[in-house]
């Protein structure tokens, strides 16, 4: 099976299939804001706005990395494009290894033709470090579609279920603390991102310690990478193996409580997404440490759709966003990230 056909299968499972985990969710139910009836602060007055990394932001908010090499991938990343430069979004493109192994690909990729000012992360495998990638590699991909950040994507497990996988995660720390300091002299900061089972604090304090600039907890409770898999297993018995893990992982929220009490060092950055399903889901993320929330399926459903409907998505959870903060009375980021009225139900 080629790049192009995984890719492929990759969008019309993700759209079509039953891929949520089993038996958990991404955790964001287990807590709560305590309503403030008399938040002292006009709506109007809300303000969702920040820069990060000299990008101005009209939201905290990650249009999370999906897709590229396939025909139908630039279509989609095109909406999503769109829909970033509008509302002032960051947006992540999906792995880039298959334009980098076949340049023609690349142009499934271009999303800075359609979002010129947006905050844009470039991604690779972190794995592809120990299968002879280097540095070299990845400020090709940077390049490729004019990135302005570096996604460090990380599955194990998603490798471990597909055939062929590439599974060799030995010394990759020091691969990683390599990339790091060769793309911070080109002022290019790199984010460590799960995708879909959770950060563990031992892991965060790892690629702390190898200068990633931020890290992407990417928790379990949303789209299972080892159910997709499951869906394109050539035999029943690699399905069987695939399915065992579909409730596996840290939920997202518990994995960003567990990461910030380890220490998140001073000018790095924690990002949310896994499950996220609503800007209520934004803003509790918001409160328990993160500087952006992600959201990838959502997006990906109004996207397939056109670009209307995608930013139709993205304004309604900016205003489900504004409206949490509002009925707290916290009237910009940094109060709802020191809130005092977010709390767990159990």
């Amino acid at each position: 099976m080629t790049i192009e056909q995984r890719k492929q299968d990759h969008i019309r499972i993700c759209l079509e299939e039953d891929v949520q985990g089993e038996g958990l969710t991404a955790g964001f139910g287990g807590y709560r804001f305590l309503h403030q009836a008399l938040p002292e602060l006009d709506l109007d007055a809300v303000d969702c706005r920040l820069t990060l990394w000299g990008r101005p932001l009209g939201a905290p908010l990650l249009i999370s990395s999906m897709t590229g090499g396939t025909e139908r991938a630039a279509d989609i990343n095109r909406n999503l494009a769109t829909a970033a430069e509008t509302l002032g979004l960051a947006i992540g493109v999906g792995s880039q290894r298959a334009a980098l192994l076949h340049p023609e690909l690349a142009a499934t990729y271009q999303v800075r033709t359609w979002a010129p000012t947006a905050l844009v992360f470039a991604n690779i495998g972190a794995v592809q470090l120990n299968y002879g990638w280097d540095v070299a590699e990845c400020r090709r991909a940077i390049a490729m579609i004019g990135a302005d950040a570096l996604i460090l994507h990380l599955n194990p497990l998603q490798e471990a279920v597909q055939p062929g996988g590439d599974t060799r995660f030995g010394g990759l720390a020091a691969r990683i603390a390599a990339v790091c300091q060769a793309l911070a002299a080109d002022g290019v900061p790199v984010i460590a991102k799960e995708v879909g089972w959770g950060m563990a604090p031992e892991t965060a304090r790892r690629l702390w310690d190898a200068g990633v600039a931020a890290i992407d907890v990417a928790g379990a409770g949303g789209t299972s990478w080892s159910q997709v898999e499951a869906h394109r297993a050539p035999t029943p018995a690699l399905r069987r193996v695939a399915e065992a893990f579909r409730g596996w992982g840290i939920p997202t929220a518990e994995s960003l409580r567990l990461v910030r009490a380890a220490g998140i060092p001073a000018g790095r950055h924690l990002f949310a997404s896994g499950g996220l399903r609503s800007g209520i889901d934004l803003a509790k993320a918001l409160a328990l440490g993160a500087t952006l929330g992600g959201l990838a399926r959502p997006f990906l459903e109004a996207a397939a759709v056109s670009d209307e409907a995608t930013i139709a998505a993205g304004r309604q959870l900016i205003a489900e966003l504004r409206i949490s903060m509002f009925c707290i009375g916290a009237a910009d980021l940094a109060a709802l990230r020191s809130t005092p009225y977010l709390y767990e139900t159990g």
